[in-house]
């Protein structure tokens, strides 16, 4: 053994860092988490080491509500699949969408963690689908219809 306190409770600290979260105590949920503990957020942003990277992207996130659907455990990781909505600030719209997050867990505080979340969902609801399919030109005569056929615009006259 390497003297290291046993791995135990993943779930638990993953249950209660979301409830914590959620509930905006988050002083609290930051107690939680390593002071090296590393987020890998990918894409552009890549990873982010420490309390303070969480701290940031807590404060930079709107209001959101977060239900835990279901949790897998093994060790020292833990898995939710959750169901998370909000509001987006921008335009107003509420969104609804699925996540997933993993983390590792080592004396009761989180060490790493990875996220997927539908974000191409959530700019879809919101207004904010840059990929949206624009809306179909409208025809140039009364004779004229336009339709989709097999994602082109066709013109029947």
């Amino acid at each position: 053994m390497s003297g290291e306190p046993e791995d135990t409770g993943a779930s638990e600290v993953h249950r209660r860092i979301i409830e914590l979260f959620t509930a905006g105590h988050h002083a609290e949920a930051l107690t939680l988490i390593d002071p090296h503990a590393v987020d890998h957020r990918g894409g552009a942003s890549g990873d982010h080491e420490g309390v303070d990277a969480w701290r940031d992207k807590w404060e930079n996130m709107a209001e959101v509500s977060v239900t835990i659907e279901q949790n897998v455990s093994d060790g020292p990781f833990s898995v939710n699949r959750y169901r998370i909505r909000g509001t987006d600030t921008t335009s107003g719209r509420h969104y609804e969408v699925v996540g997933i997050d993993m983390v590792r867990v080592r004396a009761g505080k989180i060490v790493e963690h990875w996220a997927l979340l539908d974000s191409a969902g959530i700019q879809h609801q919101t207004g904010g689908d840059k990929f949206a399919r624009p809306p179909p030109r409208q025809p140039h005569g009364s004779d004229e219809e336009v339709r989709l056929h097999r994602g082109r615009d066709v013109t029947i006259r």
